[in-house]
């Protein structure tokens, strides 16, 4: 199966790159649980998030924008309804979103 570039961040852990299925069974694994996105077009962005992370009481993971997000995440580029590679290379990408995560 075809993989895809993203950025991936764990509650418990620093941004990371690699490259991930975007099955829908492979991203619930990645998130624990269903998934919701939130599309951040001024960052070219869409963060693949749990979306019951809120009612499960998920811990803190980052702010991206004005969003606070809890439970893992994962972070692709988007073009209309399609996951693509993200746009941005690691340090890129903090440095967009620096202050909220890390």
């Amino acid at each position: 199966m075809h993989k895809i570039k993203c950025f991936v961040k764990r509650t418990d852990s620093g941004w990371y790159a690699t490259s991930v299925s975007t099955s829908l069974e492979n991203l619930q694994r990645l998130v624990d649980g269903y998934i919701e996105t939130v599309t951040f077009p001024d960052l070219d962005v869409v963060v693949v998030c749990n979306e019951e992370g809120r009612l499960r009481g998920l811990p803190y993971c980052c702010t991206i924008g004005d969003v606070e997000l809890v439970g893992d995440v994962v972070v692709f580029g988007f073009d209309g309804d399609e996951f693509t590679d993200v746009p941005h290379s690691l340090k890129e990408w903090k440095q967009l979103i620096e202050g909220g995560c890390s």
